[in-house]
């Protein structure tokens, strides 16, 4: 799976408004600065704090 390129140049982080990146292992967009990872589901971007997934 892969996200569009344009969709993730305009994507941030919901909670910190940095930059963030699609991880194909993980399967998901993570923000390095918050330790989230934010699901994708059918191809969409979850881009929601409350159900983010804390990274350590």
């Amino acid at each position: 799976m892969s996200l569009n390129k344009q969709l993730l140049e305009i994507l941030v982080c919901p909670q910190c408004h940095g930059k963030v990146y699609f991880d194909e292992k993980l399967s998901g967009i993570i923000c390095d600065q918050c330790k989230l990872l934010y699901e994708v589901k059918d191809d969409i971007p979850v881009m929601l704090v409350e159900d983010a997934q804390k990274l350590s």
